[in-house]
């Protein structure tokens, strides 16, 4: 029994050293390394990675021209997305490497969204200012309660908070089983660490888990409305 002890230890002190690891190095990508990340993004879903963003536009029901908040706006091309699809687009990051390339790249397709650099726990908009709020692949900071309190505030009644949490390859032989593999030792197709629909429920939301099907891949995402008691 002695022995066992000490390699339970070494496990969880290396499993903790390995995510310390993986988190830097997501912090890397959205902050020093943000320049990488569209070739990072579109690398990792074998050119999916578009496509599985705008899944989110199908689910908005915002009316035309409403008004709509994305949350880590990233490199800004969901921005684009929303206002040629005729919405009111805001886009709310906490990197600021990412809002000076967000605002470059919008500036050269001749749009000026208003990107807001802030928390989603603090948003700084009025109390049902938006027709829905939207996040693709964002980290653990959309389950957060004082997050969702915020969506739940900002948003307009009846209005919709759309969330893209996953992307998976159905095709690519080799290469999808490779990055199948990376998703995995990255945490990436781990179950959330809360109970997320309990944690929605709480919150005020209501909706469930929606799957679009592709061309090459299916997509999951949260599609979840604002309740009122």
């Amino acid at each position: 029994m002695g022995s066992i002890t000490p390699d339970r230890s070494s496990q969880r002190t290396a499993a903790k050293a390995w995510w310390t690891l993986i988190r830097f190095g997501f912090r890397l990508l959205y902050n020093e390394m943000a320049f990488t990340y569209d070739l990072v993004s579109w690398g990792v879903s074998l050119g999916q990675w578009r496509d599985w963003q705008r899944a989110a536009l199908n689910h908005l029901d915002a009316p035309p021209g409403g008004r709509v908040l994305e949350l880590a706006h990233g490199t800004g091309n969901f921005e684009i997305d929303l206002r040629r699809a005729g919405y009111r687009a805001v886009g709310l990051d906490l990197s600021r490497a990412m809002g000076r390339i967000a605002a470059h790249k919008l500036r050269r397709w001749g749009l000026r969204p208003p990107l807001v650099r802030g928390r989603a726990q603090a948003l700084p908009f009025p109390d049902a200012s938006f027709h829905a709020v939207v996040s693709t692949f964002p980290t653990e900071f959309i389950i957060d309660p004082g997050t969702l309190a915020e969506i739940h505030r900002v948003l307009a009644p009846d209005g919709r908070l759309v969330v893209v949490f996953n992307g998976i390859l159905t095709r690519g032989s080799l290469a999808k089983e490779a990055l199948e593999f990376a998703y995995r030792v990255t945490g990436q197709r781990s179950p959330w660490p809360v109970n997320v629909e309990e944690r929605l429920a709480d919150a005020g939301f209501s909706g469930d888990v929606v799957t679009e099907n592709l061309n090459r891949s299916i997509v999951l995402l949260f599609v979840v409305k604002k309740t009122t008691a």
